[in-house]
């Protein structure tokens, strides 16, 4: 393209980008996938990048890009940025209103209602249609510049759309995290295991103020607009919510929940619909604010203090609230999973009386540093379980305890294990637990297991709840009459129910194996097992070392797998299920010539000339086990070029080390 092509290339480009922009943040309508806006931006970029005079501080492309601040500088708001007065009962709202009317000398007066967001208060500053600041409220007077964090954030445009706009407009609003990005930006931290944000509030405040404006790109910010400062004109429309859609107008996001509302019942109907909608908005809100909607009746009414006349904050009932934990008790779930559940001093949190906390698992105990004893901030959002948010340790007693995961489950006495490298801690008593009973035995009986035709998952609830069934052995001890006794199970239902059991008694060792639902056990390794031991009696003597000669098993799988086998409860299900007739024919395992190399280990380091994935198919074939990590019982280390740390281990362990050739010269040995 010409020099005037490019230039009207990248001119359209960026008016299409800034128009999708405005169709996701603004109008939340979006006209095209994601794939074609990213298209269109990295279309844009490589024409920046290689016309660099072509780039201007609006381009859609430079969101990112400032260096890192040592600080930030200081900003005065020529207009105060006030806060608001707040109303924590239908009383206070109806004082409030009163005043107002009173002050007016009206009857009723037209409100506007919005959400208040439980955010950060932002000036935006745009001259000439540009943004050119960005600021926190700080004291009300004096902020801090963060224009260069504000200026990645997608829903703020860095122009403003349409034509017409005052010379300079200051708008103001909230900056926030939408819940779904602060969830997941939370579990990345723990993925990673790094400190974790309290509530959405504190994300939006700390992603905002970091030095470093692309460590605020990559986190998930939005902003809605609420009001102005700074006008170069004396007004932009006679009422709020007539200047709010004239911001609307320009590219800036403003609450879809805005309404205008009548009276003081406008208002009461209002946030009594709002707090039945509180849960299920993408973002946190901690009320609702209403304004006299006429300007001019706003100037009448001026301001007293620090707050204007004009306007109030009707507060939902707290989210959080400081309480001491008097326990800390473990519930199994319905996959095993020891949950540590906090036995709180009772407290109201949002409106209800909260006595228990979840605590997630152990590694979060450890993270929050939670004792017994300790006092407490609690959270609670609508539905969900209240969780301890933060532990004030100044507060901590002289006889605190630490929380200690018990060694056995509180349900079902068999072993607790915790992998290491996973969060979660389990009972080992999958076949006999009570709280794991119901899917314990819908996914042996599932198609893929034992396959027990008409054993659906009402039918296993009903056999459960009315105590005819406590492990899947008790499947074949039923007879048609406690059949028929179920809801919705005639003669012949029950007739079918029991063919199907004495059908599914015939069987294969690896369905058998993938039927005891031992974790982390699918199918496939199902298969692996069978293939490799032969026989239940041989997997069962297996330890953990003999469990990870086995291809493809490591030592997570191991662990579960001989945690399994190891307690009686188990054992007492599995030889219940072999006196009930389930059996399999033998399992005809390979010749021993046929694997030469059982019982060796390798270790694959460095680059090689053919993909690991090929080489270690070749060594498991031979009946090898190849891992990722050097030990003693390492028999040969294969090492490629740029070998690095696993090959000096193996040199000081005194392991044998091949090179490719010294590989192709054991594997012909074996031939």
């Amino acid at each position: 393209m010409k020099g005037s092509a490019i230039e009207a290339r990248v001119r359209d480009l960026r008016e299409q980008i800034d128009y999708h922009n405005y169709r996701y943040y603004v109008l939340d309508d979006p006209e095209i996938p994601d794939s074609e806006y990213d298209r269109l931006m990295r279309e844009l970029q490589e024409l920046e990048d290689a016309h660099p005079e072509l780039i201007t501080p609006d381009s859609p492309t430079q969101r990112v890009g400032a260096q890192p601040l040592k600080e930030f500088t200081e900003v005065r708001h020529v207009v105060p940025m006030l806060s608001l007065g707040n109303a924590f009962s239908n009383e206070e709202m109806a004082d409030f209103d009163e005043r107002v009317r009173k002050l007016l000398k009206v009857e009723q007066v037209e409100y506007s209602a919005e959400p208040k967001l439980d955010g950060l208060a932002i000036s935006l500053r745009y001259e000439n249609g540009i943004l050119v600041q960005g600021a926190t409220r700080g004291d009300g007077h004096r902020g801090e510049d963060v224009t260069s964090n504000v200026r990645t954030i997608g829903a703020i445009p860095l122009r403003l759309r349409g034509q017409g706009w005052p010379e300079v407009l200051e708008v103001r609003g909230e900056i926030f995290m939408p819940k779904k990005g602060f969830e997941e930006l939370n579990e990345r931290a723990r993925r990673k295991g790094e400190k974790t944000f309290a509530n959405p509030r504190n994300a939006a405040a700390g992603s905002l103020r970091q030095l470093d404006p692309k460590i605020t790109a990559r986190r998930p910010l939005s902003f809605y607009a609420y009001g102005w400062g700074e006008l170069s004109v004396e007004r932009l429309g006679d009422s709020y919510s007539g200047v709010m859609e004239v911001i609307r107008g320009y590219g800036l996001p403003v609450s879809p929940e805005l309404k205008v509302v009548s009276g003081l019942q406008g208002c009461l109907d209002y946030f009594a619909a709002m707090s039945e909608k509180r849960d299920s908005l993408d973002y946190e809100i901690d009320g609702v604010v209403f304004k006299v909607n006429d300007l001019e009746q706003q100037e009448r009414l001026g301001y007293v203090s620090r707050a204007p006349r004009w306007a109030i904050a009707r507060k939902f009932p707290a989210q959080e609230a400081l309480t001491t934990v008097k326990d800390v008790e473990f519930q199994v779930g319905r996959t095993g999973a020891v949950t540590p559940v906090a036995r709180l001093a009772p407290v109201e949190v949002g409106g209800v009386v909260v006595s228990n906390a979840t605590l997630h698992n152990m590694d979060e105990v450890r993270r929050k540093d939670v004792h017994i004893g300790d006092t407490v901030y609690v959270r609670r959002a609508g539905d969900v379980i209240p969780e301890i948010v933060r532990v004030l340790p100044e507060r901590r007693p002289g006889d605190a305890r630490e929380v200690v995961l018990p060694k056995h489950c509180p349900v079902c006495g068999s072993d607790i294990i915790k992998p290491e490298g996973e969060a979660v801690a389990r009972c080992t008593g999958g076949l006999y637990c009570p709280a794991q009973r119901k899917e314990a035995i819908k996914h042996f009986a599932s198609r893929r297991a034992m396959d027990i035709e008409g054993l659906g998952d009402k039918l296993v609830e009903q056999l459960v709840e009315q105590e005819l069934v406590h492990n899947p052995a008790d499947l074949y001890r039923l007879n048609k009459e406690q059949l028929m006794s179920l809801e919705r199970m005639g003669e012949k239902s029950a007739q079918n129910l029991l063919e199907a059991l004495e059908h599914s008694k015939e069987t294969t060792l690896a369905r058998f194996l993938y039927a005891l639902g031992i974790r982390e056990v699918g199918e496939a390794t199902s298969q692996t097992l069978a293939q490799y031991f032969g026989t239940l009696e041989a997997l069962e003597k297996a330890d953990e070392d003999a469990l990870q000669q086995v291809p493809d098993i490591g030592p997570i799988v191991a662990a579960h797998i001989a945690a399994f086998f190891r307690q009686p409860h188990n054992r007492e299900v599995i030889d219940a299920l072999l006196e009930a007739g389930i059996h399999w024919p033998t399992v005809e395992l390979p010749p021993e010539e046929a694997q030469p190399l059982v019982g060796k280990t390798f270790v694959l380091t460095g680059t090689l000339s053919r993909p690991r994935s090929e080489i270690k198919a070749e060594l498991q074939a031979l009946g090898a086990k190849v891992t990722g990590s050097v030990s003693k019982k390492t028999d040969y280390v294969v090492a490629g070029e740029a070998a690095g740390s696993k090959l000096d281990k193996a040199r000081d362990l005194g392991i044998t080390i091949l090179d490719e050739d010294g590989l192709k010269a054991l594997l012909a040995s074996t031939a």
